[in-house]
């Protein structure tokens, strides 16, 4: 469950800073909206996403691995529109906007899963040395 609410965490925080730095991404209240938003992103993520990248694997191995980024942005896009229909207070205003903001998610949520990650592993290396 930990792990759940860390993601849900390095998620809205990453889509806060995509709203704050792309022009045409935003939205409407606070955290809430945020958080809303970060589980809805989580499960396109988590359904589409898959089915998505199988079915376009041989662009994904042709651009050798750029079409993700296109994939991200489709994500990110269809989230949105999911998102408004759940009454969620979320926009991305076209695919450009979508595919800065996704790369915007991507770095933020790389940078902060790395020095949470990196937390995670000294606690168990320690714990590891004081067994042995």
């Amino acid at each position: 469950m930990s792990k759940f609410l860390v993601r849900l965490v390095v998620t809205s925080f990453a889509l806060y800073v995509a709203v704050q730095l792309v022009p045409g991404i935003t939205y409407e209240g606070g955290w809430p909206v945020l958080v809303a938003m970060a589980i809805i992103f989580g499960l396109v993520n988590a359904v589409v996403r898959p089915i998505l990248s199988f079915l376009t694997c041989p662009l994904i191995v042709l651009t050798m691995g750029v079409f993700i980024l296109v994939i991200n942005a489709s994500m990110l896009l269809m989230a949105a529109r999911l998102a408004r229909v759940l009454a969620v207070s979320f926009y991305v205003q076209g695919f450009g906007a979508a595919f800065c903001g996704a790369v915007v998610i991507s770095i933020v949520s790389f940078f902060m899963n790395v020095f949470i990650a990196d937390k995670g592993q000294d606690k168990d290396r320690r714990r590891t040395r004081a067994i042995s």
